[in-house]
């Protein structure tokens, strides 16, 4: 699937996009000119050699607050994903096999938690167990988790039906070894375009509660507080806002372009697009004309 992902222009351009990223995340802080929680006397002042992208209100510079406050974004949209995808994918899978009473729980389990609003949630989660960004994304993972629920258990109906399932079933071969053998292989390509898209929202949640202050303890720097504390002085500095805004955006558009690279290759879709490859290649392979020696 990565081999055919990446044959995609839309599948390189995302990758080397969330990569980016993730190094930023990785190697931000190291990478930082300046001590991102340091002041001076020069306030709002603009961009130059010294600061490339200004200093805030503060006299902080932002380039440094931006790249050490990558770290939290990152870590905070995974922790969403993966709880989420823990939480949701194996209850989807297993209420197809362990029964009725599993399958029901489950599923009223899931409209529940479609019904609470997540980022409300979480606040109340931060007000009871403190101001945290990782209990927060946990919680929120949990709430996010029936979108991994609902994938998984159609795909995992989907491959029940099917007849080489049923003769393993019949067979004696244990419920584990069907997951692992048969089922796993047809759930994993729609889970990872959940996944994909997931990480785009977690995104989007980390950097709307760490906008409204929530998560982390200022003056810990977060590219939604970032964005926060520049709309307060647009009319010193009406650009301001666009790194963090623009960070934002690129990451959650790139999340959900490689959601769609991978939906592009799986199931059907997947088989017809590597088929049409060799079908192409074939062609070109015909179409060259055969060397002659000569005389």
């Amino acid at each position: 699937m990565v081999r055919h992902v990446l044959a995609l222009a839309s599948g390189r351009i995302a990758v080397a996009v969330l990569t980016v990223i993730a190094l930023l995340a990785v190697l931000g802080p190291l990478l930082a000119p300046h001590d991102p929680l340091a002041t001076s006397d020069h306030t709002l002042a603009a961009a130059s050699g010294a600061h490339l992208l200004g200093t805030d209100y503060l006299g902080r510079d932002v380039l440094s607050r931006l790249l050490d406050g990558s770290r939290v974004s990152v870590l905070g949209s995974l922790e969403v994903a993966l709880m989420a995808l823990v939480v949701g994918a194996v209850p989807g899978i297993l209420s197809v096999y362990l029964g009725r009473v599993l399958e029901w729980v489950t599923l009223r389990l899931a409209d529940t938690l479609v019904a609470l609003p997540f980022l409300l949630f979480a606040v109340a989660v931060i007000a009871l167990l403190g101001n945290g960004i990782t209990q927060a994304m946990f919680v929120t993972g949990a709430l996010v988790s029936p979108l991994f629920y609902r994938v998984a258990r159609a795909a995992t109906l989907a491959v029940a039906r099917s007849q080489y399932v049923e003769a393993a079933l019949v067979s004696g071969a244990s419920i584990g070894w069907i997951v692992r053998r048969h089922v796993w292989v047809k759930v994993l390509p729609p889970i990872a375009v959940a996944l994909a898209q997931t990480i785009g929202v977690g995104f989007i949640i980390v950097s709307s509660l760490t906008f409204l202050g929530i998560g982390v303890q200022p003056p810990a720097p977060t590219w939604g507080g970032l964005l926060a504390s520049d709309l307060g002085y647009l009319s010193y500095q009406p650009w301001a806002p666009l790194a963090p805004a623009l960070l934002i955006m690129v990451t959650v558009w790139a999340a959900n372009l490689l959601a769609d690279a991978i939906r592009d290759v799986s199931g059907e879709a997947g088989r017809a697009f590597v088929n049409n490859r060799k079908a192409r290649a074939n062609r070109l392979d015909k179409s060259d004309p055969v060397p002659t020696g000569g005389a």
